[in-house]
């Protein structure tokens, strides 16, 4: 519902390229604060699905069954967020993104501070599975719609030179949160094997808590995004947004779609199949995988930034031509360098792994992404398309690359459906277009 246009309103609005400074700067902070705690709170379930969740909520007596059990339940979470990103995109293009930032970081801070306190299969039975997969479900909701409007925020306030670079610091969330997330399993997993199963898997979910109350308080500092207020002044507001992004668009959304497809199943492979292949497969301790896994996402926090800034000076399309090509070259020798075993290879592969063929795509999205869109529908249109593609790559990749080492008996199989859904990706970077100069005020 349209609210009546403010006369002033529309004259005090000013452009998000003439933002005041200091206002870009905390709403870049307040973004990318709580996209830290988000990916924190998502990523520790991947964590725990891979090293603990087989064992006490999934325990049956084929150790391959219980990992994919586990492995399916955190593939839940992706596929729940689609629905966050159409539901919360939806109410972010009528109501506003402030309001939406603030209610996807307390749904989803909830949720993962809820799985620290449930009981495990001994204690109830079926009804921890299942309980587990309601909280992950509540996570994905979370996640779906947050990550569009902390984007969003950042890009609507942005000078125009600079909004590759302030986009891609929402993006080093990702890769502090992973730090945060492997540092804590990384730290508790040292336990001894019965504190660990008992209370030490909790803790990583438990502090999540703290998190989400120190991130609410920074986001309610931020003001709305001017290019919403704008909108709202004119009343320009769309009806539905759902539809005039996914119906009357179609070729945005499936282009983002497209593109997101490689990145997100490239990293998902390192930062969940990679640790379940590691310990199972390969007999390494868990915690070699997690630090090489932290040294990696150390280094992305510069590279993706890096990214963001050039993708400023030369445009968004290039990068994910580049990333593709990465991956399509290094799908089987990131496997052949893992089968050495050798520590010191491990961490150089992950981290040149995780940085180009993932950091490259993801630094400059959170700006292409909501470019792709006008104004009216750009939180529904981005969200929406990078969480259904999150499903397809980040929710089954793990799993089907699980169930191929398991039939095969080796890593081939996995190096050809990375290769394939990098073709996917290359395919929709021809028919993108480029939008570094695009007006964010455009409809």
């Amino acid at each position: 519902m349209n609210h009546p246009a403010i006369p002033a309103l529309a004259q005090a609005v000013p452009p998000p390229a003439a933002a005041d400074s200091s206002e870009v700067s905390r709403v870049v902070f307040a973004s990318s604060v709580g996209t830290i705690i988000e990916w924190y709170d998502f990523l520790i379930y991947g964590t725990a699905a891979a090293l603990v969740f087989n064992k006490i909520f999934f325990p049956v007596d084929d150790p391959l069954m219980g990992t994919l059990a586990a492995l399916g339940s955190a593939a839940v979470g992706f596929f729940a967020r689609p629905f966050g990103g159409a539901v919360f995109g939806y109410f972010g293009d009528r109501l506003g993104r402030k309001s939406m930032l603030l209610l996807t970081l307390v749904i989803m801070g909830l949720g993962t501070f809820a799985i620290g306190l449930l009981p495990t299969y001994q204690q109830i039975g079926i009804w921890a599975p299942a309980l587990l997969i309601a909280l992950r479900i509540v996570q994905g909701i979370g996640l779906g719609g947050e990550w569009g409007g902390a984007a969003l925020m950042v890009l609507e306030h942005a000078p125009k030179h600079r909004r590759g670079l302030c986009g891609s610091l929402v993006q080093v969330g990702f890769p502090i949160g992973l730090i945060l997330s492997a540092g804590v399993y990384s730290v508790v997993s040292k336990l001894p094997e019965e504190d660990f199963l008992s209370w030490g898997w909790r803790v990583p979910f438990l502090l999540s808590i703290v998190l989400v109350a120190v991130g609410t308080f920074i986001r309610t500092r931020v003001s709305e995004s001017p290019v919403f207020l704008e909108m709202k002044a004119k009343k320009e507001i769309a009806k539905n947004p759902f539809a005039e992004a996914v119906f009357r668009d179609p070729k945005s959304f499936l282009v983002a779609v497209g593109l997101k497809i490689c990145e997100v199943s490239w990293v998902y492979m390192l930062t969940v199949f990679m640790v379940v292949y590691a310990t199972k497969n390969l007999g390494l301790p868990k915690d070699m995988m997690l630090n090489a896994i932290m040294v990696a996402a150390a280094i992305e926090v510069v590279t993706i930034p890096l990214f963001g800034w050039l993708s400023d000076l030369i445009g968004r399309r290039p990068f994910y031509f580049a990333g593709t090509l990465f991956t399509i070259a290094f799908a089987f020798p990131l496997f052949w360098l893992m089968d050495t075993r050798d520590p010191r290879i491990i961490v150089a592969a992950t981290a040149v792994a995780l940085s180009f063929g993932h950091g490259l795509m993801f630094g400059p999205e959170a700006t292409y992404f909501p470019e792709l869109f006008g104004a009216r529908v750009r939180y529904t249109g981005a969200s929406f398309g990078f969480q259904v593609s999150a499903a397809i790559g980040g929710g089954l990749a793990p799993i089907l690359a699980t169930l191929l080492v398991s039939k095969f008996g080796g890593t081939a199989g996995v190096s050809v459906m990375l290769i394939g859904v990098a073709l996917v990706t290359l395919v929709a970077a021809f028919f993108a277009h480029e939008t570094r100069d695009r007006s964010v005020n455009e409809l």
